[in-house]
């Protein structure tokens, strides 16, 4: 089963406990695991279901291609790792 984490930054902003979530794709675990945690859901996806902006997901240490649709395969013993992106100059 995927193993679903995220970094301590996101922590300061809202609780999100490691996890594991069944899912074939990004949207299907991430929606697992915000079933239980709906905060998360809010601080992580836009309105329509995206990831927002300032986020972004790692599939295996890859970031994943498809921002809106969530549809990068994640494998039964995957590690879906989600962060706050860094911007700056």
């Amino acid at each position: 089963m995927p193993h679903v984490t995220f970094t301590q930054n996101i922590q300061r902003h809202v609780s999100c406990p490691e996890t594991e979530a069944e899912g074939r794709t990004v949207r299907e675990v991430l929606d697992r695991v915000f079933a239980a945690n709906p905060r998360a859901r809010d601080y992580v996806l836009d309105d329509q279901g995206a990831v927002r902006r300032h986020m972004v997901v790692f599939v295996d240490g890859r970031q994943i291609r498809d921002r809106t649709q969530l549809t990068d395969p994640v494998p039964a013993d995957g590690e879906v790792c989600v962060m706050q992106a860094l911007s700056g100059g």
